[in-house]
């Protein structure tokens, strides 16, 4: 491929990426699900806010169903590489529309609502595991980091816009609109599946039940090389969503600013991650990055009187640190066979939204007994100390060749 005087080889990668038949639209229907869920998080966790003033349950409200992940991941993840991708990303698209507009729905009791939000959280547990072993279908292996860093960006860019979209909608209609303005959002990405991906046949074959899902999550956690690294996904991030789950309580009439300055650094550093770092130097990057996303929170500890520039600057540098997921993922990937990577990645996908879900009901549990600054400085505390025994275990964990790891059977 030759490449224009002004064009770089990364610009070259990226329009590649989008010249793949079947990228584009994936990337474009989960942009639209980002959104949808930017948008519906922020009105459904304000309107919880508002009818009970309570910083646990307005955390809950917006990270709640991570929690349902938990579930998903122990009984229906053998599914993400035995349905057909086209159609399993497209009735979970309409599920969460459907789900969503329920939410919308005026005198809703509150605790509906949070089953409503449990049975969202189960169902979308299968979602990033056919998602994102698709992205790996669609993709070269050696290009997959590159099309995830650029899926990053991306809902960098849609959490950013949403956030945003979303406090413009607060006040121009209401927390219900809002979230009616979500369950669109949602069946957009429903049509965008449909109508843009082929119809590909499952990844694997066999029966789908929970006892194969428990077979195969065990499999996976049986090596302690693949274990580590699990826990590197799911535990330091976590905790810092924790602390982005206090935003509202923090600061009600500036969340959607700091959740917007979060979506910002995460997409700086996915960018610079995805386009600038070469391979020889990202392994190094690891640790680093993740005591980056929770450092800036120790200045939280302060109290409420920070000037909110200060407090969005600390939010968007720790956001940046979330790019260690991706060099977490890359070396993850490498150490699975490609007939179970829709499987390992929805469990990493799954068990990441349940440490989120986890933490935020922690956030909410230490904000109510202390204060909001102080618990999400608690939070990175835990999160530093997690990252510094992870880095420990990764260093001296047998690291196998690719072409031993691709003749592992997981």
């Amino acid at each position: 491929m030759s490449l224009s005087v002004s064009e770089t080889p990364a610009q070259a990668g990226y329009r590649d990426l989008f010249r793949t038949p079947e990228f584009t639209p994936l990337f474009l229907a989960g942009s639209a699900q980002t959104a949808a869920q930017t948008v519906a998080g922020l009105g459904l966790a304000t309107l919880v806010f508002r009818s009970t003033g309570s910083p646990l349950l307005s955390a809950l409200a917006m990270f709640g169903p991570s929690l349902a992940q938990l579930l998903g991941a122990t009984t229906l993840l053998s599914a993400a590489d035995r349905l057909p991708p086209r159609t399993a990303l497209t009735v979970v698209a309409v599920v969460f529309a459907a789900g969503t507009a329920v939410q919308a729905v005026p005198g809703l009791p509150l605790g509906a609502a949070f089953g409503l939000l449990a049975v969202l959280g189960v169902v979308g547990s299968l979602g990033g595991g056919v998602r994102y072993g698709l992205l790996g279908e669609i993709l070269p292996r050696e290009r997959y980091l590159l099309g995830r860093s650029v899926m990053n960006m991306a809902v960098g860019v849609c959490q950013i816009a949403g956030f945003a979209t979303g406090g413009v909608l607060l006040a121009v209609l209401s927390a219900r609109g809002t979230l009616l303005v979500g369950a669109a959002l949602y069946l957009l990405g429903a049509l965008l599946y449909r109508g843009g991906l082929a119809a590909r046949p499952p990844r694997a074959a066999g029966r789908i039940s929970a006892a194969e899902t428990w077979r195969t999550n065990a499999r996976l956690l049986a090596d302690r090389h693949r274990r580590l690294l699990y826990l590197a996904l799911w535990v330091p991030n976590g905790l810092i969503v924790g602390c982005e789950a206090l935003f509202v309580a923090y600061d009600p009439g500036r969340a959607g600013l700091l959740f917007a300055c979060a979506a910002a650094g995460m997409l700086a550093g996915d960018t610079v991650l995805g386009r600038f770092v070469p391979a020889r130097l990202r392994a190094r990057l690891a640790a680093p990055l993740q005591a980056l996303l929770a450092a800036p929170y120790l200045l939280f500890a302060l109290g409420t009187g920070l000037p909110v520039v200060v407090a969005g600057a600390a939010v968007a540098v720790s956001a940046v640190g979330y790019g260690a997921s991706l060099l977490h993922q890359e070396r993850l990937l490498a150490l699975v066979p490609d007939e179970s990577s829709g499987h390992a990645l929805g469990l990493h996908g799954s068990g990441m939204l349940a440490c989120q879900g986890l933490a935020a009901a922690l956030a909410g549990g230490l904000a109510q007994l202390t204060s909001p600054a102080t618990a999400m400085a608690l939070l990175a505390v835990a999160s530093l100390a997690v990252t510094a025994a992870l880095t420990a275990g990764l260093s001296s964990a047998a690291r196998p060749s690719p072409r031993t790891a691709r003749r592992r059977t997981a």
